[in-house]
């Protein structure tokens, strides 16, 4: 079942430890099929030295496996939250990458300060609030979720647009398209919060990018009159 998906999720996994962005096995990757409503999934503490593409895990969208002998990721309810709020989205990444989760344990957000942000994040990354007690103790993983859509619907945040998040005292989360892409957000994020730290270093007084400028450097590569790389047809 979903052997192609399978596949590009078990990638997507091993690019974690290749851009160091995991210690033992503190992420996962999932993927969506969205014709079938499935989702592949990593499974729940897998050494990533050891694990295959067969050792994925599918799900439904109510978290029941499918296929797959190992349990699926703690997390995987939030993944589903997410697929089913924003169906503009392919892969997830959840990580607790350093830099990010320093924010994210500073309750801050990750404002735009330079263009290499806005070349995918088109505005400040927000840190979203912590969970309530009843939400803590009712559904944990699915609250999670809920606090995330929550967070962008009140902002007025597009998720391809800002595809990315921070959880007070938690950690970030990150989505694409694709798994492939949620990865590279995953890499600029982590990024973006260590060149900030340093800048708010050397000047605590340091701005956001002007909005003309953030405008254009989010739209040249995104926009839909966008010219950043290339337009090659293969024949």
């Amino acid at each position: 079942m979903l052997v192609e998906l399978k596949q590009k999720v078990f990638e997507a996994n091993l690019e974690l430890p290749k851009y160091n962005l995991v210690k033992f096995t503190w992420s996962n990757v999932s993927a969506v099929d969205r014709d079938k409503e499935l989702i592949v999934i990593k499974p729940s503490g897998l050494d990533y030295n050891t694990m295959t593409y067969k050792d994925m895990v599918v799900v439904d969208y109510k978290g029941n496996v499918l296929e797959g002998e190992l349990n699926p990721t703690s997390d995987t309810m939030t993944h589903i939250v997410l697929y089913k709020a924003f169906p503009e989205i392919g892969g997830i990444v959840h990580t607790h990458l350093p830099w990010a989760t320093i924010w994210a344990q500073a309750g801050m957000n990750v404002p735009a300060l330079g263009t290499t942000h806005v070349d995918t994040f088109y505005g400040e990354v927000p840190c979203a609030r912590f969970l309530t007690i009843e939400e803590i103790e009712s559904a944990y993983e699915e609250n999670t979720g809920r606090v995330i859509v929550e967070t962008l619907q009140e902002r007025g945040i597009k998720p391809l647009e800002i595809p990315a998040i921070l959880l007070k005292g938690h950690g970030p989360f990150t989505w694409g398209k694709t798994p492939e892409d949620a990865v590279m957000n995953s890499v600029v994020l982590e990024e973006v919060c260590r060149m900030n730290y340093y800048a708010k270093a050397i000047n605590p007084l340091s701005k956001e990018l002007p909005q003309d400028i953030l405008d254009k450097h989010y739209l040249r590569k995104h926009g839909k009159n966008a010219y950043y790389g290339q337009n090659i047809s293969i024949i």
